[in-house]
C-alpha cells in the first residue's frame, strides 16, 4: 500500500504528461524561429555568411532562409551588430520553400489550408514516413509527434506502416540516390489524392549535403509539396502545427 501511494504521489508530482493546448506551448531551452533585426550591416560585414555552414544568408537585402539553416547559432554570435535573434517560436512551417525566408520586419508566410484540404483531410489524415537517406534526427522527431507528449494522434493524424493506407508522405533526409527508387515506389503506392510533407533541411533543400553527388532529388522536381517544416531536426511542436495548420484546424485544443 505505501509503494502505491509513493508511485500516486511521483505521479501527482510530474503533472500532466501530455500537452494539452500545442497551440500555445512554450518550449524552454528551444532554438526556434529567428527574428531579423531593422538595424543595417556594419559596412562590409560578412561575417553572418562566411559562418553559414549552408549559404542559408543573402545581405542585400538581408534574408535567412530557414529551409537551408540548420540553426547552429552562429550567424547570431558572430554579428557585431545583432542582426539575428532566435526565439523560442515553433511555427516553422510555409507552403512554399520561399515562404521559409525571413527578412528585415518580415517573418516567413504562415501555412494556408484550402477548402479541398479541409474536406478531404480535416477530420482524418494518414502519413507514410520515408527517412531518404537521413541521420535519423529527423525520423526521432517525427516518431516523437506520436508519444504521449505531444499524440498527434488526437486531432485524427496518425503515420502508417503501409502507403496503401496512406494520404501522403512525409519525407525526412536529403533524399539520397540509394532511396530514390523506394520513394518512387511509395508514393506511387498511396491512393489518389495524396499530399507531400518535407520535414527538415535536409528534406527541403539537402542541408549541408546539398550539391552531393550521391542525391537524387528529381522527385521534388516531378511533385510539388503542400508542407514545407523547417528544422535540424524540426521540432515535433513545429511538425504538429504545421499539419494542424494544413488540415485547416482553428485550435488546437483538447
Amino acid at each position: 500500500m505505501k509503494s502505491l501511494t509513493n508511485a500516486l504521489k511521483v505521479r501527482a508530482s510530474q503533472g500532466k504528461q501530455f500537452i494539452p493546448d500545442v497551440r500555445g506551448a512554450k518550449p524552454i531551452g528551444f532554438r526556434g524561429l529567428p527574428v531579423i533585426s531593422m538595424a543595417p550591416c556594419e559596412n562590409g560585414c560578412t561575417a553572418c555568411v562566411e559562418s553559414c555552414p549552408t549559404t542559408a544568408i543573402e545581405l542585400e537585402p538581408f534574408g535567412l532562409d530557414l529551409g537551408r539553416c540548420i540553426f547552429c547559432d552562429q550567424c547570431a554570435r558572430l554579428c557585431p551588430q545583432d542582426k539575428v535573434e532566435f526565439t523560442t517560436g515553433y511555427r516553422l512551417a510555409s507552403n512554399t520553400a520561399e515562404g521559409l525566408v525571413v527578412r528585415e520586419g518580415k517573418s516567413l508566410s504562415p501555412v494556408a489550408s484550402t477548402e479541398a484540404i479541409r474536406k478531404l483531410f480535416g477530420r482524418s489524415l494518414k502519413l507514410r514516413v520515408v527517412s531518404a537517406g537521413g541521420c535519423n534526427g529527423c525520423e526521432q522527431e517525427i516518431n516523437a509527434t506520436t508519444n504521449v507528449n505531444f499524440d498527434m494522434g488526437r486531432y485524427g493524424i496518425d503515420i502508417v506502416a503501409s502507403p496503401r493506407h496512406a494520404d501522403g508522405v512525409i519525407i525526412s533526409g536529403p533524399l539520397s540516390t540509394h532511396m530514390a527508387a523506394a520513394l518512387d515506389l511509395c508514393y506511387e503506392a498511396i491512393p489518389e489524392p495524396k499530399l507531400v510533407i518535407l520535414a527538415g533541411a535536409c528534406a527541403i533543400s539537402g542541408g549541408i549535403f546539398e550539391g552531393s553527388p550521391e542525391l537524387n532529388r528529381s522527385f521534388l522536381e516531378r511533385f510539388t509539396p503542400s508542407l514545407y517544416v523547417a528544422g535540424c531536426p524540426p521540432h515535433p511542436l513545429s511538425i504538429v502545427n504545421g499539419i494542424l495548420d494544413l488540415m485547416g484546424h482553428a485550435d488546437g485544443k483538447w
